[in-house]
């Protein structure tokens, strides 16, 4: 057995992406953050604690190692004393890339008391920053009218939920914030990030009679989804300005904060009062992260974890954007 020690944990810690092929994946996923080529990738799941599901290192001293084991072995020191406390050797967050090279089926997800109860599992309250679109995509983002549950079951029953439904346009650095309980869906045309609450539990209620990749028509959630719809639900469309070289708020809740970085050679970042790993989603550019000594390269699609006891990083490159997302 090989003996680990905390100082194994003070570089930026890379995985192996886990693509998802859906049928309503493409390959921009490829084209635009440098993804393996596969037919159909929908999803590229960064940094995940899903059971089957689990991250593998794919850098440095710990490579081969799971998220999983990491956490058992270094408990606070990679995760921060007090995620570690809330929650023990489960990782809190998901980080995946979307590419919606068609609609996907309008769904929602159950609150975390909901969650618990039925799949014992987090609930998914969950952010989008989108990274590309193609003229005309949209986002569905909750209901276009006042609605109780009479007349979503009206319309559910009628086959016409699209009368309902909120459409959004949508263009590239467009942000949400989708709670808990809100219907929503992704257009075709939009690629995005999502950082979620660690959950693979989706409720979908409409997905345009289509069948899946085994032929079959997928399946539906209507019962579950009746008790776990927030007719009251507002997603939040977030608001900031962007700047050079400062982070930029774009998420405060209590599940995450998330800032976005645009930097234009480098930027140091004193991450000693915050006790939460970082994750680093770097969506354009590419450039350096220094840890003392230890360098590490990145390109665009990079997913990196910053452990928790790491203090002070360095960020290099001559052009970059990237999200920042932390515990709070």
């Amino acid at each position: 057995m090989t003996y680990l020690n905390k100082n194994q944990l003070k570089y930026p810690i890379k995985f192996i992406p886990i693509l998802k092929e859906k049928i309503w994946g493409g390959n921009k996923l490829t084209a635009l953050l440098n993804k393996a080529s596969k037919n159909n990738i929908g999803e590229s799941w960064e940094i995940s604690g899903v059971k089957d599901n689990v991250s593998i290192v794919s850098n440095g001293l710990l490579k081969g190692k799971s998220l999983k084991e990491l956490i058992t072995t270094f408990e606070g020191a990679i995760l921060g004393h007090k995620v570690f406390k809330s929650f023990g050797n489960n990782f809190p967050l998901l980080f995946k890339f979307i590419d919606a090279n068609k609609d996907l089926s309008v769904q929602l997800h159950p609150n975390d008391q909901l969650a618990k109860k039925q799949h014992n599992s987090f609930g998914k309250n969950e952010m989008w920053y989108v990274l590309g679109i193609e003229e005309g995509a949209k986002l569905i983002l909750g209901f276009s009218k006042q609605v109780d549950q009479e007349i979503y079951q009206k319309h559910l029953v009628e086959n016409t939920l699209s009368e309902i439904l909120q459409y959004k346009n949508v263009k590239k650095g467009d942000s949400f914030f989708i709670e808990t309980g809100t219907v929503h869906a992704i257009g075709a045309g939009v690629v995005l990030a999502e950082i979620q609450q660690s959950s693979d539990i989706t409720y979908r209620i409409y997905d345009y009679n289509r069948p899946g990749l085994d032929g079959k028509l997928r399946e539906l959630h209507t019962d579950l989804a009746i008790d776990a719809i927030n007719f009251e639900s507002k997603t939040t469309e977030l608001d900031y300005k962007d700047e050079i070289n400062i982070p930029v708020r774009l998420c405060k809740s209590k599940y995450f904060y998330t800032n976005k970085l645009i930097i234009s050679n480098s930027i140091h970042r004193d991450l000693s009062l915050i006790d939460s790993f970082i994750v680093y989603m770097f969506l354009e550019g590419e450039g350096t992260i220094k840890v003392n000594e230890y360098s590490e390269t990145f390109k665009e699609g990079d997913t990196v974890l910053i452990p928790a006891l790491i203090e002070n990083i360095k960020i290099i490159s001559k052009s970059a954007i990237f999200l920042e997302i932390y515990i709070p």
